[in-house]
C-alpha cells in the first residue's frame, strides 16, 4: 500500500564537509482508495430506490356524451370557482346564468380561505333536509381565466384532495364570469 524508500543522500564527497542524512520519501498507492470508492459509489447506488414521479390523475369526459345522456345538476350543490391573475380567487354559488354576471365573493388560496369556504359549503349541504341524498354532495366548477397561473389550478386540485370533494370539473369561463372578475381586481 504505502512504501518508504531510503535514499543514501549521495555518494560522492566533495571536499571534507559533513555527511548528508538520509532522505526519506514516500509513496502512497491510491489503488485500493480509488476501487473502494467506486465499491461505495456502486453499493449506495444500488441500494437507493428513486423517487417516482408524482402525477395527479384527472379523468376527462367523453367528448360523445349526448346532452340528453347528461344528468341535471342541482344549483344548490354548485360552486363555482373562478381563477382570476395575480393569484387572486373569486367564488359564487349556484349555476351560472346566461348573459348575466354573477355577484362574485373573494378568498385565497389559504387554509383559511378556500379551505374552510369549502367545508362551510360541503357541512351546509350535508345538513340540508329538504334536498335528495345524492343532491347533498358539493359540486366545484373550476374555471381559470387566460391569466391564471397553472400553481393555482394545482393549489385547487389539492384542496379537492385535502377536502374529500369528489366532484369538480374544469370549464372554460364564460365572458360574463371573465367580465366580472377583472372589474373586482
Amino acid at each position: 500500500m504505502a512504501e518508504v524508500s531510503q535514499d543514501s543522500g549521495g555518494g560522492h564527497k566533495k571536499g571534507g564537509g559533513k555527511p548528508k542524512g538520509k532522505k526519506h520519501s514516500t509513496h502512497i498507492d491510491m489503488t485500493p482508495m480509488v476501487d473502494l470508492a467506486f465499491l461505495l459509489l456502486t453499493f449506495f447506488m444500488l441500494a437507493t430506490s428513486m423517487n417516482k414521479p408524482k402525477t395527479m390523475e384527472i379523468v376527462m369526459p367523453d367528448d360523445k356524451v349526448k346532452p340528453k345522456d347528461q344528468t341535471e345538476l342541482a344549483k344548490d350543490r354548485a360552486m363555482t370557482l373562478l381563477l382570476g391573475p395575480s393569484d387572486k380567487l373569486f367564488y359564487y354559488y349556484g349555476l351560472p346564468k346566461k348573459g348575466e354576471a354573477p355577484q362574485l365573493e373573494r378568498t385565497d388560496y389559504s387554509p383559511d380561505g378556500l379551505r374552510k369556504i369549502l367545508q362551510e359549503r360541503r357541512t351546509w349541504l350535508r345538513n340540508d333536509a329538504s334536498l335528495k341524498v345524492e343532491d347533498r354532495e358539493l359540486f366545484c366548477i373550476i374555471k381559470p381565466t387566460g391569466k391564471s397561473k397553472y400553481k393555482n389550478l394545482v393549489n385547487i386540485f389539492d384542496e379537492m384532495n385535502i377536502g374529500h370533494i369528489k366532484f369538480y370539473a374544469v370549464v372554460d369561463i364564460t365572458p360574463s364570469e371573465e367580465d366580472a372578475v377583472y372589474q373586482n381586481k
